[in-house]
């Protein structure tokens, strides 16, 4: 368990503590992550847990909108400078002010200067990557927020405004995961057209899943993605296109013979989104791939990275 405070000297997040952060705040991100080579593996664990942050504050369920929002702003620049200073000054306040109550996301916004402090060490073009992303979805969230009602309560109006939510807070870690992987290996240049061009449907895809997944909860929480009048069929063939864009994405980073990780990471999170997506049609919301099943899923992709068997 993290030993973590709002007084202590920050210093750059050791491995073992980004590690235990995304095990105690994500899903499917904290099996495949882990499935990366080094440096992309430490690389898109921070930006996770960065993007975790600016979620945390949107979902913030003591705060006003107007709060949530000022928090937002408040992120934005904090991010695009790497600023670890104001970042320890925002992270005691809202620790103070109580945005979650959720033990791993209550330290994760302790360890947030700390995050900072660790992208300082990079080159400064993976750095840039991450940052840039993280603030782009962060203004995101807060336009999303300022168009609820008071409350903070969002209602989607149509597809078109489900898609551009999907963009803000998936289609743009699907652009972040093309940077990080061009750059880390430069000879997907080759195929970065491809990969640009069926980045966003991946990430829409694999978040559509999991608001059709959600859906119940979220409107507990006061959150509507599904637009009002859309037959759900709708939503679950927009699911099922866009995760055959995905499956190009991954012939394309096969067709260069990318690192073993890469294809290994980015499989696993499409074919949980497939056969999620297979028991939301047959059972509806809620439906869930078995622990078994997706443990299997791991194992076998673990075992193809140590035999390369990516032909």
């Amino acid at each position: 368990m993290l030993r973590l405070t709002t007084e202590s000297r920050p210093t750059p997040a050791a491995p073992a503590v980004v590690r235990d952060l995304l095990v105690r705040t994500s899903r499917t991100f904290a099996l495949a992550i882990p499935l990366l080579p080094e440096p992309t593996q430490n690389a898109l664990a921070v930006a996770y847990l960065l993007f975790r942050v600016a979620d945390t504050l949107e979902d913030a369920a003591h705060w006003s909108r107007d709060e949530r929002v000022a928090a937002l702003d408040e992120l934005v620049p904090i991010l695009r400078r790497g600023d670890a200073a104001r970042a320890r000054a925002a992270s005691r306040d809202w620790v103070v002010r109580n945005a979650t109550v959720d033990k791993g996301c209550l330290d994760l916004l302790i360890a947030f200067p700390a995050l900072l402090d660790e992208l300082s060490t990079w080159p400064s073009a993976r750095a840039h990557i991450v940052l840039e992303h993280a603030a782009r979805t962060t203004e995101g969230m807060a336009q999303t927020l300022r168009e609820a009602d008071a409350a903070g309560h969002v209602q989607l109006a149509d597809v078109a405004a489900l898609r551009a939510y999907c963009y803000v807070v998936a289609g743009i870690v699907g652009e972040l995961v093309t940077a990080l992987f061009v750059h880390d290996a430069p000879q997907l240049a080759d195929v970065k057209p491809a990969l640009v061009r069926h980045e966003r449907a991946f990430g829409e895809g694999l978040q559509l899943v999991n608001i059709l997944k959600d859906e119940h909860s979220d409107a507990r929480d006061g959150r509507a993605y599904l637009p009002v009048g859309v037959p759900r069929e709708e939503i679950l063939s927009l699911a099922r296109a866009d995760l055959v864009e995905a499956r190009a994405y991954i012939a394309a980073l096969e067709e260069k013979r990318s690192p073993a990780g890469f294809v290994a990471f980015t499989t696993l999170t499409v074919e949980l989104a497939e056969r999620s997506l297979t028991a939301l049609e047959a059972r509806g919301a809620g439906a869930k791939v078995s622990r078994n099943e997706v443990l299997g899923l791991v194992a076998r992709l673990q075992d193809k990275i140590r035999h390369a068997k990516w032909r």
